[in-house]
């Protein structure tokens, strides 16, 4: 396979081709299998014989998702060991928003409830799930595993699936229709399934680590970009989009970013293609939009306008960047990092989508000017580059300071949904370009290493050497873990239902959002909680997001006794604010686990506010209903 034909006919040449193409380039479109010796394109029409290479790719294709499953197991694997009793990942907060999550939805589903709202946390105000990345359809598949092993389980299959499924789904996309061979694809799917972003992210957003629908989106734009049965096509990339709708906006909308990006990349290397693109895209397009429009009216509505609903994202956008220097470092959880690696250049440690390392970014460098005159490598270094900058934020920044100089993010900033974005998250697109373009080398190098030249044979071992050693630091390590906070067992073994009305609100005390969220987790959401974890509006009349909501005044009255800044002895007002509070949040009790550190001192004032508590099973509870209904 010499250069120019690489560059005219491969697989990854005609990305954008349209109908005038001629059959030498839609056939170079089937990729050879990774077992076959040929070292030029296979033209499936031909057929194959009985038990020939095609017949024999399922071998691969077990082999790809077993050694993706067990990276997957071990970057979870500490959460497995003990999976009701630890938290995986750095940010047990993010993991008890999801879990809370799944628990709603699986009591979304058995009591048909609405999906996109609840009242059953933040009461009686409720959450705009919409807004809140309500993981409608994860929660809907991995119901029955909600119902029968609880949240805790559900969310840590869910964070598991997400790497492993990512992964073969890039593998399977990329070894049918970008590469020729299947260690090509399974390279490239290995990268974008467990890069420092897809590890980093599982600390506890399981929304954005759920790429493993993302492939096939990319892959069915191509499909309209290329003409054909624009109906269909349209129709598969708007089931695909709906699907993607209910699982992650945040990354149904990067990678229409993404395509957008690459449709611009296009336009400057094959701007004749993409204008005999333009006509089938755009009816395609119209009519995926369409069914989104059918299928996502209302939850679209729920997230701009219904109630709850909240404008752009807390704190300036500035404030989760990566810096440009992270590029070129290792994350947290890699082999070439640790503990600070990055520190002051990212936000958090959920939020490292960059992190490569030196020596991978100077292979990549150097693979796209080895490969620059196949277009696709061209427009996904273009792209990759330009997701880096945009992940900057609003100034240009290399190191840990900021700099005063504008950069290109600041021009969009202020547009709706963007205003909403994460802007780390443009790392997101990054990998996933720098994914293929790895898929893409490989797949060279292996067909320079099936020559018989020496000279071409020796380029492959040291380009493959290269390849190795610089992926090496990159590769993740077993996520921490840490004890989970105790839930009482009044709460996990259902006596509740004794004392509380389904639907109506169990107080935790002290009030506090994530003993809110644990508990309305373990309950299965059977009851609601005031407070909590979630975004949404400042308030009813300024729709700005912010974390949470201000605690009403016995909820801080509580939380200053607890903290031991306030008297047991509440005088008359509180009293009457506690039994404002109390109707306020539709409460049936409030509930202080005996073995809470000052147990003491919150008792005496629960007592005199709403009078003398009883001991039931493993908390205090005191019993407002008299005061509620």
């Amino acid at each position: 396979m010499t250069d120019s034909r690489s560059d005219a006919r491969g697989p990854h040449g005609p990305a954008l081709a349209g109908p005038a193409d001629d059959r030498a380039a839609a056939v170079a479109d089937r990729p050879v299998p990774a077992d076959s010796s040929a070292d030029t394109p296979a033209d499936s029409s031909a057929g194959t014989p009985a038990g020939g290479p095609r017949r024999r790719s399922w071998r691969y294709d077990l082999a790809a998702a077993l050694v993706y499953l067990a990276g997957a197991l071990l970057v979870t694997g500490r959460g497995w060991l003990d999976v009701p009793g630890r938290l995986l990942g750095s940010r047990p907060t993010d993991q008890g928003f999801n879990e809370w999550m799944l628990a709603y939805a699986a009591h979304a589903v058995t009591h048909l409830e609405n999906p996109f709202f609840t009242t059953l946390q933040n009461a009686p105000d409720g959450v705009n799930l919409m807004g809140n990345v309500g993981v409608q359809l994860p929660g809907l598949v991995l119901a029955p595993v909600t119902l029968l092993a609880g949240a805790p389980a559900a969310y840590l299959l869910f964070v598991t699936l997400n790497l492993a499924g990512t992964a073969y789904a890039w593998y399977h996309v990329l070894s049918r229709h970008v590469v020729r061979r299947h260690l090509a694809a399974g390279v490239g799917g290995l990268f974008c399934g467990f890069a420092p972003a897809l590890v980093s992210h599982s600390n506890g957003h399981p929304h954005i680590t759920a790429q493993w629908l993302v492939p096939f989106l990319v892959w069915r734009v191509v499909c309209l970009a290329r003409g054909g049965r624009v109906r269909r096509d349209g129709l598969l990339l708007g089931v695909l989009v709906v699907a993607q709708f209910f699982v992650g906006l945040e990354v149904l909308f990067l990678t229409a970013l993404a395509c957008l990006a690459g449709l611009a990349g296009w336009l400057l290397v094959r701007p004749r293609r993409v204008v005999a693109a333009a006509r089938p895209l755009a009816g395609g397009i119209a009519v995926a939009g369409l069914l989104v429009l059918l299928a996502g009216a209302y939850p679209l509505w729920m997230q701009f306008a219904g109630p709850q609903h909240r404008v752009g994202h807390p704190g300036s956008p500035d404030q989760f960047v990566l810096a440009l220097k992270s590029y070129v470092t290792y994350a947290t959880e890699s082999v070439g990092g640790g503990p600070g690696s990055v520190r002051g250049l990212v936000a958090n440690t959920t939020e490292e989508a960059s992190c490569f390392g030196w020596p991978l970014v100077l292979l990549l460098v150097a693979a796209v000017f080895w490969q620059r005159r196949q277009p696709l490598v061209r427009v996904l270094a273009l792209v990759a580059v330009v997701a880096a900058i945009l992940s900057m934020g609003t100034r240009w920044t290399w190191g840990p300071r900021h700099s005063s100089v504008p950069a290109p993010f600041a021009l969009v900033q202020n547009l709706p949904v963007v205003d909403s974005l994460v802007v780390a998250r443009f790392g997101l697109i990054t990998t996933a370009a720098v994914g293929v373009l790895l898929a893409l080398t490989v797949d060279r190098l292996a067909g320079l290493a099936g020559r018989s030249a020496p000279a071409d044979r020796l380029v492959a071992a040291l380009g493959g050497a290269a390849l190795l050693a610089a992926l090496a630091p990159v590769a993740p390590t077993p996520l921490p873990a840490q004890r989970r906070p105790p839930v009482p067992a009044f709460v996990t073994s259902g006596a509740w239902r004794d004392h509380v009305t389904p639907g109506r609100t169990l107080v935790p005390v002290p009030v506090d959002n994530m003993t809110s969220v644990w508990w309305g987790s373990a309950a299965h959401a059977g009851f609601a909680v005031p407070q909590g974890y979630f975004l949404g509006p400042v308030s009813k009349t300024d729709p700005t997001g912010r974390w949470g909501v201000r605690p009403q005044p016995t909820a801080a009255l509580l939380a200053a006794v607890d903290e031991g800044t306030r008297s047991p002895d509440p005088g008359p007002a509180d009293r009457d604010r506690a039994l404002a509070d109390a109707r306020y949040w539709r409460a049936d009790a409030l509930a202080l686990p005996a073995a809470h550190p000052r147990a003491a001192r919150l008792r005496a004032v629960l007592d005199a506010l709403y009078g003398p508590g009883a001991r039931v099973d493993d908390v205090w509870l005191w019993d407002v209903r008299r005061y509620t209904r």
